[in-house]
C-alpha cells in the first residue's frame, strides 16, 4: 500500500467572508493561511456564503451579501449588453408602430 494514499485529515478554521463568522470542521483541505481561534492555531479557509449568511438557513427575507463583489462585476459586464438590446427594441417598436401607420394611410 502507498504510504500517500490518503490526504491528511486536521481541523479546519472556516470564516463565513459576508458574515464574519468562523467555525472548525474536519476537513482534508491544506490551506496556506493560518488564524489563532480560541487559543489554538487552525489552517484558515474563506468561504463566500455559509449556513450563517444563506437566507434558507437563517429564515431571513433579506437578499443575499455578497462581499466579494461578483455581483457588482456581473451587472457591470452585462449592463452595456442590455442597454443594446434595450435600444435595438425600442427601434423594433418604433418600426412596427411606423409600418401601421403606413398601412393604414394606404387604406
Amino acid at each position: 500500500m502507498k504510504k500517500q494514499g490518503h490526504p491528511l485529515y486536521q481541523d479546519v478554521l472556516f470564516v463565513d467572508s459576508s458574515t464574519g463568522d468562523e467555525f472548525v470542521i474536519g476537513s482534508t483541505l491544506q490551506p496556506k493561511e493560518r488564524r489563532v481561534y480560541n487559543g489554538k492555531e487552525y489552517p484558515l479557509c474563506r468561504l463566500p456564503i455559509s449556513s450563517f449568511s444563506h437566507p434558507f438557513f437563517n429564515k431571513s427575507k433579506n437578499q443575499f451579501i455578497d462581499a466579494e463583489g461578483r455581483v457588482d462585476r456581473f451587472t457591470k459586464r452585462y449592463a452595456a449588453k442590455r442597454q443594446e438590446q434595450a435600444a435595438s427594441l425600442v427601434a423594433q417598436q418604433e418600426a412596427d408602430e411606423a409600418a401601421k401607420k403606413a398601412k393604414k394611410k394606404k387604406k
